[in-house]
């Protein structure tokens, strides 16, 4: 059976190469008896994939079971997993058969393995290595047919340095291991997802399928969605729900995002399969650019208003004899780049020059030439003036500390 009958199977969305590696192995192992070690963040269908490899293995007729190892207290966690005899402990009125000798036949999902006590580690390696367990307060020995299939998202071999895992358990259950990704390294994939659960819940509900514009779209492919899938559907659900309007916009969509994370999310192309830009950059890298463009561009409006500044104070001009002539403002390039018009909110106001000072364009090119010998003659005198105190001395210029202090060390102003 090929990968795409398999996703239209079991309701896989998603073509990355991870994922279809996963999937694949899976595919190939699910015919034999192998045990096979599922790693995966929190979230991202580690048992869809235990599920997938028994529905393909010659044990597709006989029990399925799927056990959180995290879920089951650790007094009761071996009466579960191997049964017990009557009165084996207090509360125990009668003999019970546990999941291993229930499933004989099947296949057992240990989700979670690495919560699992080690004293019942070493119980489930005899399992393993013999298909042979003992009942809580039996001394019969029975045998159980079983496939294991387990679980994690923890690094089992660093528990296994700490002492929180058996090291030889762990070899024994990752004779197969399979990696399903996250969906950070999915991003292509994940504008489909929403699309999905976005268009299943529509249909379950009959109401109108929710749509993103192309920034919400960049926010939830650059989103860490560190709950993976189950989070994205959460997600998908909760705006399909409470969104007014059917077509979300970035600011809109932001609203239904967790703060702490949304804050950190970039408006910028993601270099990532159908998300990506096709350019020179990395994601990174691109990011870095236009920071450093927002960064130039604040620093030339301090420069300008701290230019207007100080020649009304020089010239005396009054607030009348101002003209509505603009000094040029830095505007960063924008061709194919979606960014947020937020951006640009904590923009100064235009800056206004006296009528006298007005200059046709070949001037101003060549008074822009001087601009960084007359700041730094300005930031010279204020430092003089106010014997060296950055602080009243920025105060002076209509410039923050931080920025004084930028220019102090950009001109090597000695103090």
């Amino acid at each position: 059976m090929d990968i795409q009958n398999i996703k239209n199977r079991f309701g896989i969305i998603g073509n990355s190469p991870a994922l279809n590696h996963a999937l694949s192995t899976a595919i190939q192992v699910a015919n034999t008896d192998l045990t096979v070690l599922i790693v995966g963040e929190s979230g991202v269908g580690k048992e869809v994939f235990s599920n997938i490899i028994h529905s393909l293995s010659p044990r597709k007729h006989n029990p399925f079971i799927a056990v959180n190892c995290g879920a089951i207290p650790e007094g009761t966690i071996d009466s579960e997993l191997f049964g017990h005899e009557k009165g084996a402990f207090t509360g125990a009125v009668d003999s019970r058969k546990g999941y291993f000798e229930t499933v004989n036949g099947g296949t057992i999902f240990l989700d979670e393995i690495g919560e699992m006590p080690l004293g019942t580690q070493a119980r489930l390696l005899r399992v393993l290595e013999t298909g042979e367990f003992i009942r809580v307060g039996s001394s019969k020995v029975q045998k159980t047919d079983v496939r294991v299939i387990a679980a994690t998202n923890k690094d089992l071999l660093e528990f296994t340095q700490q002492g929180k895992f058996r090291e030889d358990l762990y070899y024994r259950l990752s004779t197969v291991p399979i990696r399903v990704p996250s969906l950070r390294d999915r991003k292509e994939d994940i504008p489909l997802l929403f699309r999905k659960f976005a268009s299943d819940f529509s249909e379950r509900y009959r109401t109108q399928t929710i749509q993103l514009d192309p920034l919400a779209v960049q926010m939830l492919i650059n989103y860490p969605w560190n709950g993976n899938v189950r989070e994205l559907k959460n997600i998908a659900e909760q705006a399909s729900v409470l969104a007014k309007d059917k077509l979300l916009r970035a600011e809109d969509f932001e609203s239904f995002l967790p703060k702490n994370d949304a804050r950190s999310i970039s408006l910028l192309p993601a270099i990532a399969g159908g998300g990506a830009t096709s350019n020179s950059f990395s994601g990174s890298e691109r990011d870095i650019l236009y920071k450093l463009f927002f960064d130039l561009k604040k620093d030339l409006n301090d420069m300008k208003q701290m230019m207007l500044e100080l020649a009304h104070r020089q010239n005396g001009v009054s607030q009348g004899s101002v003209s509505e002539t603009i000094l040029p403002s830095f505007s960063m390039p924008t061709e194919n780049v979606p960014l947020s018009t937020s951006s640009f909110n904590n923009s100064p106001a235009p800056i206004y020059l006296p009528a006298e000072q007005r200059m046709d364009q070949h001037e101003e090119v060549e008074e822009s030439l001087m601009l960084a010998d007359r700041e730094k003659d300005f930031i010279v005198k204020a430092l003089k003036k106010h014997k060296g105190r950055r602080r009243d001395a920025a105060k002076e210029l209509g410039i923050s500390e931080r920025t004084l202090y930028r220019k102090i060390k950009e001109y090597d102003i000695a103090e």
